[in-house]
């Protein structure tokens, strides 16, 4: 059931980072934990980890730019909110004006009337 103004996506974006986050997590630690136990040279330990690493760094930056967008459009809705209901707030407080005008005006007539 989707609330009003927000998709499906809205509500999936944030656990969508958070399981790339951890993903990305496990697979490095699983990754570093087998480089420990492998039974390989000093060096190739080294460049695998540098491998490792650099495309860690990707993943960090993919998911602080998909972040970001979250954050962007979450900004974008709350503007649009805020325009729509402040605009709903001035007509109100128009026709509140306009009722209080009319009302000014019947009851001067009807003083005018009295006297």
């Amino acid at each position: 059931m989707e609330k009003e103004g927000y998709s499906m996506a809205d509500t999936r974006g944030c656990s969508v980072g958070a399981a790339g986050l951890a993903f990305l997590t496990g697979g490095l630690l699983g990754a570093v934990a087998a480089l420990l136990l492998a039974p390989q040279s000093g060096r190739q330990s080294q460049e695998q980890l540098r491998g490792y690493a650099r495309r860690a760094e990707e993943g960090v930056h993919e998911l602080a730019d998909k972040a970001g967008e979250v954050v962007d459009q979450a900004m974008d809705k709350g503007r649009e909110f805020i325009e729509d209901k402040q605009a709903v707030l001035t007509a109100a407080v128009e026709a509140g004006r306009a009722a209080m005008h009319r009302e000014r005006e019947r009851l001067s007539r009807d003083k005018d009337a009295c006297q």
